[in-house]
């Protein structure tokens, strides 16, 4: 059996390849596809390829806070949340730090306004390599 990686129910992420560190986000192993709240969501052509800009409060205790970012588009997809409606959503590739641990996720971008964390972790992102403990938080903290 491979090693697999312990998390808690709630990690601290890095998204470093669009400047977001020390994220707290939800793993959520009933979810399929990961998700991202953002701001100010639009779509550009950038040297003839389809790319998103989009705005992301990273401190939930500093609204004014704002780190804006840019991610080529990987694809657009329909989601149905957990409420049973369906959104077609932007899909953005990108690297995720979990720990001492990388490796590229995607991330369909969305209004998680009325979540409680912005960022949440599905199947998909987890892959093979992830075991989830319920019961802790913040396994992956030094």
């Amino acid at each position: 059996m491979d090693t697999k990686i312990v998390i808690g129910s709630i990690e601290s992420c890095d998204l470093p390849e669009i400047g977001i560190n020390n994220l707290q986000v939800k793993i959520d192993t009933g979810a399929k596809t990961s998700s991202l709240h953002v701001d100010n969501l639009g779509k550009y052509m950038h040297q003839g390829k389809p790319w998103v800009s989009f705005d992301i409060h990273p401190d939930v205790y500093d609204i004014k806070k704002i780190t804006s970012c840019k991610a080529a588009l990987h694809d657009v997809r329909t989601i149905k949340s957990s409420n049973g409606t369906s959104e077609v959503r932007y899909v953005i590739k990108t690297l995720m730090r979990l720990g001492k641990y990388s490796w590229p996720i995607e991330l369909t971008l969305t209004n998680r306004s009325d979540m409680s964390y912005l960022m949440l972790l599905g199947r998909e992102g987890m892959g093979k390599r992830i075991l989830v403990n319920p019961a802790k938080r913040f396994l992956l903290q030094s």
